[in-house]
């Protein structure tokens, strides 16, 4: 053990992240370039005088089958500029001719209205493209993203527009775009991004200027907005929180106020949205964001000494950590040179627009903690699992490491104490059986896995499981362990188990397995708790009334409609919590003392909830009866329980109904 303790093995997991990071696996990067979107979005947004127009499915039921005819483009340039755009820029390739016969147009159109159009770098050529304006220094061989041809629109269109960009975009490793270059060649021509010819074109520039060296683009401008700062490929990175304004095809403002607008595509079906930091955009949005990036300047970089600074600080900060590792409150300085190098991060970015990542040195020096820390702590553990591996699987782990503490709890007796008690049960377990057939080994492993993810949340927030009965559960919390918040932490148990029930049903869906459905009921009340049986052998289980009733409420979830049914006592407790509704008055099989019932559920109209409970107490049924039909459509979760009480109601209650429905099954 003294020689696992040795500082010996920090050093060696450190010798093995530092190549790790050298040679930056796709995942290794992926995680930078998720840090760094971390640090781009934590900036407020930027609200740009840039106006997104949407061809969506209410311009394709305005204007009819896509692409539209181009007199109909024409059109809505025309619109567009008697709106007040200052400049439009139309995301829409026209490589073909139009089927109507009306390019021609749309091409006399764009010499009074200036329209910006998109080109394509591919494969193979076609058409021929619009000359771009570009001053060149230096040999751009082999220096810029390189197309072997240009997809254009037709000539006349082509040539007539004020300016044509490029809209190719480049994914990083993860499939994110972050990045865009601002100028790609083909043939050894140089082609503008379509963001920058949009400040070419506003700034009334015939052409954008790029000078190269040896080792790629040096540097890259449109004069009147200065020097654009890019990578030697000429990428610049997208700020996404520089955002447009965006509107539908058919609900267009009375003004653009001069501002740039960009028309798309976003219906269904005809584009393809672009991953990005900020999820899932339209091809425009992208646009948006870098004409935002850089007409306002914004010079998002990552310096060349980046890679080897994060490289050292994850040496020296390693070491420090590891001398810290022997001190007891090591943990201090180690969460201490976390803070440091996340915050320092923010402040290079925030206050400079570097990007650096804190997350694999933060990564790299958690690891090394851990190791240093960890090893030490085996002797203990290796006792306590003496008493896990006897009692873990029937205890609770909270009541585990009671026994651990304390072997001499473990006697017959018990107490009285206020629990709130669980009880859950499966529906539709015979479907499930009928599936199985004879095949009972089949049954009996899905079961287990069903057992094993409800009796999880159980565990997870401080509940006791007490035992399985068939295909049924139950558990209390507030025993063995004190718990001042039992029936808040039932109630929410209840609602993880429902959650996971879900996940559990789409798992085996796909296994062609039928789904599993469940009702929970929760009761809370005083009852005898401990060591219950023989000397021979024992549980530890509660006995009482309101265990009783906690399984008569289980059993009543589905003639309500209901996954959970709550006692009062525990929609008491858990109301400034969870949102509940009262379901009825009853008594239970084998009681004549009404109880009130509810359920978990956010009501969409509650004085109306109210309004049908108190007709239905004071037997105004048919008044109940049309209420329910209202809040059908309102309350959408209760449903089932609104159909159920009026098949209760029309079915005929006792004349002497005194508000208590007295229930007839378990």
């Amino acid at each position: 053990m003294n020689k696992l303790l040795s500082p010996w093995w920090a050093l060696l997991l450190l010798f093995l992240l530092i190549p790790l990071r050298m040679e930056d696996p796709a995942f290794v990067e992926s995680m930078r370039l998720r840090y760094f979107d971390t640090l781009i979005t934590s900036t407020p947004e930027t609200q740009n005088s840039i106006h997104l127009v949407n061809i969506d499915e209410s311009a394709l039921e305005k204007y009819g089958q896509f692409p539209f005819s181009r007199d109909v483009y024409a059109e809505i340039v025309k619109d567009l500029y008697k709106r007040e755009a200052g400049l439009v820029v139309f995301n829409v390739m026209m490589p073909e001719a139009d089927r109507s016969g009306k390019d021609k147009v749309f091409a006399t159109t764009i010499v009074d209205y200036p329209v910006i159009l998109p080109n394509v770098g591919s494969d193979k050529p076609k058409n021929t493209p619009k000359n771009p304006g570009v001053v060149s220094i230096g040999d751009s061989t082999n220096k810029t993203v390189d197309y072997p041809g240009i997809i254009a629109n037709i000539e006349q269109i082509e040539q007539n527009a004020i300016g044509v960009g490029n809209v190719n975009t480049f994914p990083e490793v993860d499939g994110v775009v972050r990045r865009m270059p601002l100028v790609i060649s083909s043939n050894s021509v140089l082609y503008p991004n379509i963001s920058l010819e949009v400040l070419r074109v506003i700034a009334n520039d015939p052409s954008f200027q790029i000078k190269f060296n040896e080792l790629g683009i040096e540097a890259l401008r449109v004069p009147q907005f200065g020097k654009i700062q890019t990578d030697q490929i000429g990428r610049v990175w997208i700020d996404y929180q520089q955002r447009g304004i965006e509107h539908s095809l058919t609900q267009l403002p009375d003004t653009f106020d001069n501002g740039i607008v960009i028309v798309g595509v976003t219906a269904k079906g005809l584009a393809n949205p672009i991953a990005t930091s900020i999820g899932e955009v339209w091809p425009h949005v992208v646009q948006a964001s870098l004409i935002g990036t850089l007409y306002n300047q914004v010079s998002i970089s990552r310096p060349d000494w980046a890679d080897g600074a994060e490289l050292i600080s994850i040496v020296l900060l390693s070491i420090i950590v590891i001398l810290f590792t022997r001190w007891r409150y090591g943990i201090v300085v180690n969460v201490g040179i976390i803070g440091s190098l996340y915050y320092l991060s923010q402040y290079l970015y925030l206050g400079k627009s570097i990007l650096v990542d804190a997350l694999y040195p933060i990564v790299c020096l958690c690891l090394i903690y851990g190791v240093g820390y960890t090893i030490r702590f085996l002797s203990e553990l290796n006792q306590k699992l003496l008493i896990k591996k006897q009692f873990g699987t029937y205890l609770s782990p909270d009541l585990v490491a009671k026994l651990q503490k304390n072997p001499e709890i473990l006697k017959l007796g018990g107490e009285s104490r206020e629990l709130s008690i669980m009880f859950t049960d499966v529906r539709g377990f015979t479907t499930i059986s009928e599936h199985y057939g004879e095949d009972v080994q089949g049954l009996t492993k899905i079961m287990n896995r069903y057992m094993t993810a409800m009796t999880q949340k159980i565990l997870e927030n401080k509940g006791t499981l007490d035992k399985y009965i068939g295909d049924a559960q139950m558990a209390f919390w507030n025993a063995p362990l004190d718990d001042e918040d039992h029936a808040k932490n039932a109630v929410k148990t209840a609602l993880e188990m429902l959650g996971d029930l879900d996940a559990f049903n789409k798992e085996i869906k796909n296994e062609g397995i039928p789904p599993f459905g469940m009702g929970i009921g929760i009761n809370t009340g005083n009852v005898v708790v401990g060591n219950m049986g023989s000397s021979q052998r024992f549980d530890y289980t509660c006995l009482g009334d309101s265990v009783n009733l906690s399984s008569r409420l289980e059993g009543q979830s589905k003639p309500y409609g209901v996954k959970l049914i709550l006692g009062e006592k525990t929609a008491m407790l858990v109301k400034d919590v969870y949102p509940v509704a009262e379901l009825d008055t009853i008594a239970v099989k084998g009681k004549t003392i009404g109880v009130k019932i509810y359920t978990v559920v956010n009501l969409q109209d509650e004085s109306g909830h109210k309004k049908f409970l108190r007709a239905y107490y004071t037997g105004e049924w048919k008044t109940a009866i049309l209420l329910s039909d209202n809040l059908k459509t309102k309350n959408m979760e209760l449903i089932k329980y609104y159909d159920n009480m009026i098949e209760r109601m029309k079915q005929g209650l006792p004349t002497n109904f005194d508000g208590v429905y007295r229930a007839t099954s378990k």
